[in-house]
């Protein structure tokens, strides 16, 4: 698979092929790269690769929580990988704009669910799940695949709760793929490819704890 480091600036697009085994996820997520189907309402499933330039990541000590979220919160329950599958394919509702969450996706990821790599965030209210997000973690590293709601603010609750969680084992890196005008309203930012690489590099560097379980 190419390095992104290779990529042209600007170039979001880094590779189309390979396959979702979790040997190839994990090998390019520590390479700054992630995978989506090329176009799956098409019918075109080759996995495409990608590395933004620029870069969508969330501070960790800057995530904006305002007073409305903080008294949304006070009823949800947040729990961490309680129903990973559950969260995957309500992020993947085809009726979704920009649906892109196919069966072998869903297959993949909880694979690297079940081998401890991939975990998620529930946000329940009255016992009902309303909301999380999923995504991977390596090391002091997450990536934020997707997040879905039901309930107003669930989506944010995930994302508090996932933020608590790796301030709490020390990570280092949130990555979020893509900005957006929602996601730079609850402090996320953009760095340059370069940038991000350095980041994450530092940020996986740690081999013997590559694999970290909730907490």
């Amino acid at each position: 698979m190419p390095n992104p480091a290779d990529a042209p600036p600007g170039e979001d697009l880094v590779a189309v092929g390979a396959d979702l085994a979790p040997g190839t996820l994990l090998s390019a997520y520590r390479s700054g790269l992630f995978p989506m189907p090329v176009d799956p309402r098409k019918r075109r499933t080759d996995i495409a690769w990608y590395s933004p330039d620029p870069r969508g990541i969330i501070p960790l000590s800057e995530l904006h929580v305002s007073r409305s979220l903080v008294k949304s919160m006070r009823r949800f329950e947040i729990r961490m990988n309680s129903e990973f599958i559950s969260v995957v394919r309500g992020c993947g509702n085809p009726d979704r704009p920009g649906w892109w969450i196919t069966n072998a996706i869903v297959d993949a990821y909880e694979t690297l669910f079940q081998l401890g790599w991939a975990h998620s965030v529930e946000v329940y209210e009255a016992g009902e799940l309303v909301g999380g997000l999923y995504g991977l973690r390596i090391s002091q590293f997450f990536a934020a695949e997707s997040m879905f709601h039901t309930a107003t603010d669930a989506s944010k609750a995930a994302l508090v709760g996932l933020v608590e969680w790796l301030n709490r084992t020390n990570a280092t890196l949130l990555d979020v793929q893509w900005n957006t005008d929602h996601l730079t309203s609850l402090g996320a930012v953009n760095v340059s490819r370069v940038d991000y690489l350095t980041m994450l590099r530092a940020a996986t560097a740690d081999a013997e704890s590559l694999r970290i379980e909730p907490g």
